[in-house]
């Protein structure tokens, strides 16, 4: 397993780890398999979209800030409860298909770590698994 350190500086951001991956993917020599990308913390997600017009990550942001408010009444004693529920929305995890040693991504995707409860110091666990 490969830990990847990344800094956000935004509340709520979505920051592009696709070369970062890539790498972990080129660095391991894998050729044929899988790449299970992990974010072990409650408050943040990893998410696959569409990284040619960064409007998008812009709007997705918007949105999701919309319909969970960071201020709405929520009990958690922390007060970063609509980061807990964005975090679940989204997800923890991603698993992409790597075939010639390239991750199998459609021609406008790209890998997103989000950020809901930030600017903080975070890790990515990327995981390979040869294929069979």
């Amino acid at each position: 397993m490969v830990k990847l350190d990344i800094r956000s500086t935004s509340r709520t951001e979505m920051i592009d780890i696709t070369h970062e991956v890539q790498k972990v993917v080129a660095n391991s020599g894998l050729q044929s398999g899988l790449a299970v990308i992990f974010v072990p913390h409650t408050t943040a997600a990893v998410t696959i979209n569409e990284n040619a017009d960064p409007t998008v990550q812009r709007d997705i942001l918007y949105e999701i800030n919309k319909v969970i408010p960071f201020e709405d009444g929520y009990h958690h004693f922390e007060g970063n409860s609509a980061a807990h529920i964005k975090s679940s929305l989204f997800g923890s995890s991603q698993t992409i298909i790597v075939e010639n040693g390239q991750l199998q991504l459609g021609t406008w995707q790209g890998i997103y770590f989000c950020e809901f409860d930030g600017p903080r110091s975070r890790k990515i666990w990327v995981q390979l698994v040869p294929g069979i």
